[in-house]
């Protein structure tokens, strides 16, 4: 996305600012910002009283290309905390399916991980971003996050997590992690490590502690014995689940017949971990992972599976109906999952 100048963001050569046109015209600057872009939910009265408004002053908007009547940037900002993992990857490919078939952009806010860069993005100038509406991929917002975003007034959905106050759009996590426990109790399986993405930093964003906690209530209804020692942090990455395996196999004592992790990633740095260690999957130990990434069904990987393109797809569909005017386009919906087996589950030796 092409940068702004400071003087452009604040309303082009003529030094007005869109603080001007809102105080001058009796309205916030969110409304002003909405009447000016042509985004949805402002009267055609109060659009045209303050348009009338910020040409008396001088005003232009920083989108002036597409002019005061229309406004509109014709780009969705899509921002990520990461852009390298799966999950993230793929939801990017649906979100930029449904954008070409309607004739927009994308413009990639990318965290780079978590906490980096959270605050030059969320700052005031955000406002100036020139996206018409913004797609959450998958992390928590802080409570002044969402305040800068409700600022900007824009239409937002996350997708692949609850937000509170937010649309969202994902899979029922819960659901997903109980039925790929469930699947290895269900074939034999009684000493069950866990390995998992919660490392407490992520703003309290509920997908690692839901999959945790379905984890856990499993255990507990089948009456298995839920060992602390075999509860290990993987970060949702292949080189996480490789040092989680590490640390299980090195450890004192006896070893589980199956593991959970949740998410593929991970799941695939136990059985790339597991094949160094002359540890044989599923003779010796089963693995169950979530996801159904794009390398599981090569790997004989018995996954939960989900679709994060379709989860962007949708979402973007809803964020672009909600501009062309279509009020309540934006909702909250459960995505489908299905447990898949392979050949990296069998009941224990």
């Amino acid at each position: 996305m092409a940068r702004t100048s400071e003087r452009t963001q604040r309303g082009g050569h003529s030094g007005v600012s869109i603080e001007d046109v809102a105080a001058a015209a009796g309205f916030s600057t969110a409304t002003v910002s909405r009447a000016v872009r042509g985004l949805p939910r402002v009267s055609p009265a109060t659009r045209e009283k303050i348009l009338e408004v910020a040409g008396n002053l001088g005003y232009v908007a920083s989108s002036s290309a597409s002019g005061l009547a229309t406004g509109r940037t014709r780009t969705i900002g899509v921002l990520a905390p990461f852009v390298s993992r799966w999950f993230f990857s793929k939801a990017i490919e649906g979100a930029d399916r449904e954008l070409h078939t309607r004739n927009y952009n994308l413009s990639l806010f990318n965290l780079g991980g978590h906490g980096s860069n959270r605050e030059r993005l969320f700052s005031k100038t955000m406002v100036y971003k020139q996206i018409d509406a913004l797609l959450v991929l998958c992390m928590a917002l802080t409570h002044e996050e969402l305040d800068h975003l409700q600022k900007i007034d824009i239409p937002l959905v996350v997708v692949g997590g609850h937000v509170e106050d937010c649309a969202y759009i994902g899979i029922d996590d819960y659901a997903a992690a109980t039925t790929g426990v469930e699947h290895l109790v269900e074939i034999g399986h009684k000493d069950i490590a866990l390995i998992h993405g919660d490392d407490q930093t992520d703003l309290n964003f509920d997908v690692p502690r839901v999959r945790i906690l379905a984890f856990h209530d499993v255990m507990k209804r089948a009456g298995l014995v839920d060992r602390p020692e075999w509860d290990q942090l993987g970060d949702f990455t292949v080189r996480g689940g490789q040092e989680a395996f590490q640390r299980l196999w090195n450890a004192p004592g006896s070893k589980p017949t199956a593991i959970f992790c949740a998410s593929d990633e991970m799941a695939m740095g136990v059985m790339f971990e597991a094949a160094r260690y002359g540890v044989r999957i599923p003779q010796d130990v089963s693995v169950v992972g979530i996801d159904n990434h794009d390398f599981a069904e090569a790997m004989g990987l018995t996954t939960v599976g989900q679709r994060p393109d379709e989860q962007a797809e949708l979402a973007t569909k809803m964020l672009l109906d909600e501009l062309d005017g279509h009020s309540g386009a934006v909702h909250s919906a459960v995505a489908p999952h299905e447990l898949i087996v392979r050949t990296s589950t069998a009941p224990p030796n």
